[in-house]
């Protein structure tokens, strides 16, 4: 029974049926252009374009099992890739940190996770301590992050970044053919789907996220955990503000605006329930490649990219409506 229970919970009821989607639109595009889609180079280049994606949403997994929501991970990504690139130029001779090396790189890396996290915990505490509702504060911390991220630059990109950070991590390659950016991405996930699936802290945050009340009884502390999911969302915001840096060699502050939609959506189709207590990692990782899949698709064939917008809302829309009969249903046999 309890083997089963943990399947259950990371694999989830609805996996089944998003990998199917996934699936079935990889082999109906293979099979409109066969010389085009199902190839080793587009493989990759799909892989490249959701990892910074995938880590925003494996942060936004944990938030929305607590029956919470962040909107702001987006601005914060852009915060901290903007607070790394000014600090990698500072520390770099004549403020240009293209021909810096790793000391630097890693003292950028540490900003980024640094100003991430700096959000998240603020986040945290004015929605666990000051009891503020979690699409208030992270609406308002999504402009801010926003604002102060374009005041450092006066509104425009930054571009010195390191060219030993771009070779290795944003167009690097391990074991031939794997980019490291995927792999950095996975190692990331990875952790997250032990840390959700097999420690207290994942066990806390289903539970917080199924009944907080229930919880507190129970001797959980729902105040500070839900301050260390927060914070959790703001590392992994700053993380990937970093890769992006890595990939685009630029902080690529239009690149990132609707990213925290695309997070959400990703999470949500992937079968986490908005109303909390029900979610796995897997399915968010299956989640990511669908509008990955469909741009690419739609853009190989030639069809333009608005109808992908509408076939990731359908399929979006058709995940809350799957959900919420799974809840009615389970209710009733309550």
């Amino acid at each position: 029974m309890r083997r089963r229970s943990l399947s259950n919970r990371i694999f989830g009821a609805n996996t089944f049926w998003i990998g199917l989607v996934l699936v079935a639109l990889i082999l109906v595009f293979s099979v409109i252009s066969p010389d085009a889609f199902p190839t080793l180079f587009n493989f990759q280049r799909l892989a490249i374009e959701t990892a910074v994606l995938l880590v925003l949403s494996v942060g936004m997994t944990f938030v929305i099992i607590t029956s919470g929501i962040d909107l702001s991970v987006g601005s914060v990504l852009i915060f901290a890739g903007m607070m790394s690139a000014k600090t990698m130029d500072a520390l770099s001779p004549n403020d240009n940190a293209i021909n810096s090396g790793w000391g630097v790189v890693t003292v950028g890396l540490v900003v980024a996770l640094a100003s991430g996290g700096a959000w998240g915990l603020l986040n945290g505490l004015l929605i666990a301590k000051a009891q503020i509702p979690a699409l208030i504060v992270t609406l308002g911390s999504l402009g801010a992050a926003l604002g102060a991220a374009s005041l450092l630059n006066d509104g425009s990109d930054l571009r010195n970044i390191p060219t030993v950070l771009k070779r290795a991590l944003g167009s690097g390659t391990s074991f031939q053919y794997v980019p490291n950016l995927v792999i950095v991405a996975a190692v990331i996930t990875l952790a997250a789907a032990w840390l959700l699936h097999t420690t207290r802290f994942g066990r806390y945050t289903f539970a917080v996220g199924s009944n907080a009340e229930a919880a507190r009884r129970a001797g959980i502390g729902v105040t500070g955990h839900l301050v260390k999911v927060y914070l959790l969302s703001g590392l992994l915001a700053g993380a990937a503000g970093f890769m992006s840096l890595a990939y685009y060699s630029t902080t690529a502050i239009a690149a990132h605006t609707t990213d925290n939609l695309n997070a959400i959506a990703a999470v949500v189709m992937g079968g986490t329930s908005l109303f909390g207590g029900i979610g796995t990692m897997i399915g968010t990782v299956i989640a990511v490649f669908i509008p990955a899949v469909l741009r690419k698709g739609f853009n190989i064939v030639g069809v333009q990219d608005y109808w992908q917008m509408i076939a990731v809302s359908v399929v979006l829309v058709s995940a809350v409506w799957f959900d919420q009969q799974r809840r009615r249903a389970r209710n009733q046999l309550l």
